[in-house]
């Protein structure tokens, strides 16, 4: 039940993140999608995964996984900490560390929440990192900073 109310939810705010990127609009028209186009592709992914876990047909789960599961993990708590924990940190060494690194460190401990191993959790934390980098980098020209790294990834 708590999927499918996280799911609404999730379209819910979707809903708002495309309302507000309706409004966005440069002063002068310098590229081709403007302003609005990520937010709004943003705002069209989450609603797409809000939908699905709203709508997605339920799976009957024994009784003992359950208890069993939350006597292993010590509930929700920890994890859910853990996990907004590394996206404060992400948040606050974002600019210092520079996005290659910090969105590989903060797959980490999000990673663990999940059942994740450490070495191959920060492997594809700096794949995702790069990749992303560049993608957004020379594809979308988004400048994204590069912190700690500049000599390698462009001086910025």
């Amino acid at each position: 039940m708590a999927d499918r109310i996280l799911g609404v939810l999730c379209v819910l705010l979707a809903g708002a993140m495309a309302w507000a990127a309706h409004g966005y609009a440069a002063e002068i028209s310098y590229e081709p999608v403007g302003p609005r186009a990520f937010p709004t592709l943003l705002a069209a992914v989450l609603a797409l995964a809000g939908l699905w876990l709203a709508l997605r047909p339920t799976r009957a789960a024994a009784p003992e996984a359950g208890a069993a599961q939350g006597a292993t993990h010590g509930g929700m708590g920890l994890p859910l900490a853990l996990t907004v924990g590394a996206m404060l940190a992400y948040a606050l060494l974002f600019q210092w560390l520079g996005f290659v690194l910090a969105t590989a460190l903060m797959t980490v401990p999000v990673g663990r929440c999940f059942g994740g191993r450490p070495l191959p959790l920060l492997a594809t934390g700096l794949s995702l990192g790069l990749g992303l980098f560049f993608l957004f980098d020379k594809l979308f020209d988004v400048i994204l900073p590069t912190g700690v790294l500049s000599f390698a990834l462009g001086g910025r």
